[in-house]
């Protein structure tokens, strides 16, 4: 019975979905084009389960390239209507079209100069026909067994919300650097705006040494860096090769003698690298792929080390 109830709410809030993409037409693409258009803000306001729909919308609209802000309409009247100004777009939500806070708004709304959008189930309802533009979301029923609790009807509204939401992020041409923005503490932001030179150790801290160095002096290099690896460079400082850990237990398991050889002979030729400039999820993926744990940081020019950056920093920066 519980597992029967729940496959029914979901089917009755998925078809209200499908029923909601249908009645999309031009009201919805003018509606965009008022936000687009909008000197100031987008003021979203709702009471209720609305509201909190309205909340959501709001936060999601800010998070991708359209200002936004909540308005609770009671407390709207008692000052906070100071809020609106004069080129804002208004998105007013209720099912009903007739939630007594929302209506008692509408007129100081209309002074104000700002444009309405109106969001609601009943085309015919006072806010409906107060709208620049009137978004219907109109339901067949709700899930609530006892057609009480908004249920169907707060789904429908907040999936329009995002339809909205995201056709704005697509007109604006937003990007993800442009979400990272506004998220640069979360897991994404980081992955989006961290650079390779802001992790990387540079300057003394890089494991360099000439190709016609011994052995003997390289261990001490690799050693003394502290990063298991060391770069070779060749008579023009560029990097041309790599001596890691690895390659020290593999020669010495072929039995040569790694004090009397010299860097460029024990070196891994080609070794891989990543320009200062790209993003640090980049160096993520390339040592995933190669499975190595550091990596050559070169300029521009793809062949002067700069820097070197290792695992360990990436997954200190949250990276993974």
């Amino acid at each position: 019975m519980i597992i029967e109830e729940a496959k029914r709410v979901i089917r009755i809030e998925a078809e209200a979905l499908l029923a909601l993409a249908e009645t999309i037409d031009w009201s919805f693409q003018r509606a965009v084009e008022l936000i687009m258009g909008c000197r100031g803000r987008v003021v979203v306001t709702g009471m209720g389960k609305s509201g909190l729909i309205g909340q959501k919308i709001a936060s999601t609209l800010s998070s991708t390239g359209t200002p936004a802000l909540f308005l609770h309409p009671a407390e709207g009247v008692h000052g906070d209507l100071g809020m609106i100004m004069k080129g804002d777009v208004v998105v007013a939500i209720s099912n009903s079209g007739e939630t007594e806070e929302i209506l008692r708004i509408l007129p100081v709304v209309k002074r104000l100069g700002a444009l309405l959008v109106s969001v609601a189930g009943n085309p015919a309802s006072t806010l409906a026909r107060a709208g620049d533009v009137f978004l219907p979301v109109c339901i067949r029923e709700e899930a609530c067994p006892l057609g009480l609790a908004p249920t169907a009807s707060t789904t429908a509204t907040l999936a329009l919300g995002d339809a909205l939401a995201v056709a704005l992020l697509v007109e604006r041409g937003f990007r993800e650097e442009d979400f990272a923005l506004f998220h640069p503490g979360g897991a994404l932001g980081k992955k989006l705006l961290l650079r390779v030179e802001d992790l990387m150790h540079s300057g003394d801290t890089i494991p360099l040494v000439g190709s016609e160095v011994l052995m003997r002096e390289a261990l001490f290099v690799i050693t003394d860096k502290g990063l298991g690896v060391t770069g070779v460079t060749d008579d023009a400082g560029a990097l041309i090769g790599v001596i890691t850990d690895g390659d020290l237990r593999r020669a010495l398991e072929r039995g040569i003698d790694i004090m009397s050889v010299s860097a460029g002979e024990m070196m891994s030729k080609n070794p891989k690298r990543i320009i200062s400039s790209e993003l640090a999820a980049k160096a993520l993926n390339m040592m995933e792929e190669f499975a190595i744990t550091s990596l050559f940081v070169v300029g521009e020019d793809r062949v002067s080390p700069v820097g070197i950056v290792h695992l360990h920093d990436l997954l200190k920066a949250g990276l993974a």
